[in-house]
Protein backbone atom coordinates (compact mmCIF):
# COMPACT_ATOMS: atom_id res chain seq x y z
CA UNK A 1 0.00 0.00 0.00
CA UNK A 2 1.52 3.27 -0.75
CA UNK A 3 0.91 6.25 1.65
CA UNK A 4 -1.31 7.95 -0.46
CA UNK A 5 -3.84 5.37 0.14
CA UNK A 6 -7.08 6.35 1.87
CA UNK A 7 -8.19 5.02 5.24
CA UNK A 8 -11.49 3.73 3.74
CA UNK A 9 -9.34 2.10 0.54
CA UNK A 10 -7.43 0.07 3.13
CA UNK A 11 -10.37 -0.85 5.03
CA UNK A 12 -11.86 -2.14 1.94
CA UNK A 13 -8.52 -4.39 1.28
CA UNK A 14 -8.41 -5.66 4.84
CA UNK A 15 -12.21 -6.36 5.03
CA UNK A 16 -11.59 -8.13 1.59
CA UNK A 17 -8.56 -10.23 2.78
CA UNK A 18 -10.73 -11.20 6.03
CA UNK A 19 -14.61 -11.26 4.89
CA UNK A 20 -15.57 -12.79 8.62
CA UNK A 21 -14.29 -10.07 9.70
CA UNK A 22 -16.32 -7.13 7.49
CA UNK A 23 -18.99 -9.12 8.43
CA UNK A 24 -18.87 -8.82 12.27
CA UNK A 25 -17.91 -5.03 11.58
CA UNK A 26 -21.23 -4.74 9.65
CA UNK A 27 -23.44 -6.23 12.55
CA UNK A 28 -21.91 -4.38 15.05
CA UNK A 29 -22.93 -1.35 12.93
CA UNK A 30 -26.51 -2.71 12.10
CA UNK A 31 -27.07 -3.31 16.33
CA UNK A 32 -25.72 0.26 17.65
CA UNK A 33 -27.85 1.96 14.40
CA UNK A 34 -30.97 -0.23 16.19
CA UNK A 35 -30.27 0.53 19.71
CA UNK A 36 -30.01 4.26 18.73
CA UNK A 37 -33.21 4.14 16.92
CA UNK A 38 -35.34 2.25 19.32
CA UNK A 39 -33.93 4.66 22.24
CA UNK A 40 -35.31 7.55 20.16
CA UNK A 41 -38.53 6.55 18.73
CA UNK A 42 -41.61 4.91 19.38
CA UNK A 43 -45.10 5.55 21.40
CA UNK A 44 -44.84 3.94 25.24
CA UNK A 45 -47.08 0.65 25.52
CA UNK A 46 -47.79 -1.25 28.96
CA UNK A 47 -44.46 -3.21 30.12
CA UNK A 48 -42.21 -0.59 29.14
CA UNK A 49 -39.87 0.81 31.79
CA UNK A 50 -38.57 4.75 30.90
CA UNK A 51 -37.40 7.21 32.91
CA UNK A 52 -39.96 9.46 32.08
CA UNK A 53 -43.19 9.40 29.75
CA UNK A 54 -45.48 9.85 32.86
CA UNK A 55 -48.91 12.08 32.17
CA UNK A 56 -51.13 13.14 34.98
CA UNK A 57 -53.87 15.71 35.45
CA UNK A 58 -56.83 16.41 37.29
CA UNK A 59 -59.48 19.35 37.53
CA UNK A 60 -62.67 20.68 36.30
CA UNK A 61 -63.95 21.50 32.86
CA UNK A 62 -66.49 23.03 30.67
CA UNK A 63 -67.33 20.82 27.62
CA UNK A 64 -67.41 23.78 24.47
CA UNK A 65 -70.93 23.90 22.92
CA UNK A 66 -72.22 22.41 26.67
CA UNK A 67 -75.12 20.05 25.30
CA UNK A 68 -75.32 21.34 21.83
CA UNK A 69 -78.20 21.99 19.95
CA UNK A 70 -80.51 25.43 20.00
CA UNK A 71 -80.67 25.60 23.57
CA UNK A 72 -77.47 24.08 25.18
CA UNK A 73 -77.20 23.72 28.70
CA UNK A 74 -73.50 24.35 30.04
CA UNK A 75 -71.65 21.10 31.24
CA UNK A 76 -69.18 20.87 33.58
CA UNK A 77 -67.05 17.96 33.92
CA UNK A 78 -64.43 16.06 37.70
CA UNK A 79 -61.54 14.75 35.60
CA UNK A 80 -59.14 13.16 36.70
CA UNK A 81 -55.90 10.75 35.35
CA UNK A 82 -52.80 9.52 35.60
CA UNK A 83 -50.54 7.12 33.17
CA UNK A 84 -47.10 5.80 32.40
CA UNK A 85 -45.38 3.01 30.53
CA UNK A 86 -47.19 0.65 33.16
CA UNK A 87 -50.84 1.77 32.85
CA UNK A 88 -52.92 3.55 34.55
CA UNK A 89 -56.11 5.33 35.04
CA UNK A 90 -59.12 7.71 34.06
CA UNK A 91 -61.98 9.36 35.45
CA UNK A 92 -64.47 11.98 33.90
CA UNK A 93 -67.46 12.82 35.77
CA UNK A 94 -69.79 15.59 33.78
CA UNK A 95 -72.78 17.24 35.42
CA UNK A 96 -75.28 19.48 34.15
CA UNK A 97 -78.07 21.67 35.57
CA UNK A 98 -81.20 20.26 36.67
CA UNK A 99 -82.85 23.44 35.71
CA UNK A 100 -82.31 24.89 32.50
CA UNK A 101 -83.25 28.67 33.37
CA UNK A 102 -84.00 30.53 36.13
CA UNK A 103 -83.07 29.73 40.22
CA UNK A 104 -81.24 26.75 40.25
CA UNK A 105 -79.50 27.00 36.57
CA UNK A 106 -76.07 27.33 38.01
CA UNK A 107 -76.21 24.48 39.94
CA UNK A 108 -74.68 21.51 38.20
CA UNK A 109 -76.30 18.65 40.54
CA UNK A 110 -77.40 16.21 37.90
CA UNK A 111 -75.19 13.74 37.30
CA UNK A 112 -74.89 12.97 33.40
CA UNK A 113 -72.10 10.32 32.50
CA UNK A 114 -69.29 8.92 34.40
CA UNK A 115 -66.11 7.25 32.61
CA UNK A 116 -63.87 4.91 34.46
CA UNK A 117 -61.39 3.41 32.59
CA UNK A 118 -57.90 1.65 32.54
CA UNK A 119 -55.30 3.21 30.34
CA UNK A 120 -53.39 0.83 28.43
CA UNK A 121 -51.26 2.77 26.18
CA UNK A 122 -49.28 6.47 26.33
CA UNK A 123 -47.81 8.50 23.24
CA UNK A 124 -46.28 11.84 24.35
CA UNK A 125 -45.58 14.30 21.75
CA UNK A 126 -44.81 18.03 22.12
CA UNK A 127 -46.52 18.85 25.23
CA UNK A 128 -49.63 16.85 24.45
CA UNK A 129 -50.07 13.26 24.96
CA UNK A 130 -52.91 10.66 23.92
CA UNK A 131 -54.14 8.16 26.27
CA UNK A 132 -55.98 5.06 25.32
CA UNK A 133 -57.51 2.43 26.82
CA UNK A 134 -61.24 0.73 27.80
CA UNK A 135 -63.60 1.99 29.93
CA UNK A 136 -66.62 1.61 31.85
CA UNK A 137 -69.29 4.59 30.97
CA UNK A 138 -72.64 5.03 32.70
CA UNK A 139 -75.43 7.61 31.75
CA UNK A 140 -74.74 8.93 28.53
CA UNK A 141 -72.91 6.34 25.84
CA UNK A 142 -73.55 3.55 28.45
CA UNK A 143 -71.40 0.31 28.06
CA UNK A 144 -68.97 -2.10 29.74
CA UNK A 145 -65.07 -2.21 28.13
CA UNK A 146 -65.81 0.75 25.56
CA UNK A 147 -62.13 1.76 24.11
CA UNK A 148 -61.32 5.36 24.53
CA UNK A 149 -58.89 7.74 23.60
CA UNK A 150 -58.08 11.08 25.58
CA UNK A 151 -55.94 14.01 24.14
CA UNK A 152 -54.52 16.07 27.13
CA UNK A 153 -52.37 19.16 26.55
CA UNK A 154 -50.05 20.23 29.24
CA UNK A 155 -50.78 23.43 31.91
CA UNK A 156 -53.23 25.20 33.76
CA UNK A 157 -56.58 26.52 33.26
CA UNK A 158 -57.12 27.15 29.35
CA UNK A 159 -55.48 23.43 28.58
CA UNK A 160 -57.52 21.25 26.77
CA UNK A 161 -58.14 18.11 27.01
CA UNK A 162 -60.90 15.87 23.97
CA UNK A 163 -62.11 12.79 24.98
CA UNK A 164 -63.56 10.56 22.93
CA UNK A 165 -65.65 7.93 23.55
CA UNK A 166 -69.03 5.92 23.06
CA UNK A 167 -68.64 7.53 19.08
CA UNK A 168 -68.88 10.89 21.30
CA UNK A 169 -66.34 13.06 21.34
CA UNK A 170 -66.07 16.36 24.68
CA UNK A 171 -63.89 19.15 23.68
CA UNK A 172 -63.14 20.31 27.32
CA UNK A 173 -61.27 23.71 28.55
CA UNK A 174 -59.47 23.31 32.12
CA UNK A 175 -61.20 25.97 34.17
CA UNK A 176 -59.66 24.77 37.66
CA UNK A 177 -56.59 22.37 37.95
CA UNK A 178 -53.27 21.11 35.80
CA UNK A 179 -52.29 18.64 33.24
CA UNK A 180 -48.42 17.51 33.59
CA UNK A 181 -46.66 15.79 31.15
CA UNK A 182 -43.29 14.67 31.93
Amino acid sequence: MSKHESFTSKLRVRLNQHPRQGRLLWAGVGLVALAVLGSITGPLAVGDAPNHGRVSGAGKTIIEGGTGGSSPLPVTTLVAFHADAQGGDFECLAFLPSRATGAGSGEFDTNAMYVTGKVTSVEILKGAATLRGNATVTGLGAGQELPFTALVHAGGPGSTIKLDISGLTFPEILVDGHISID
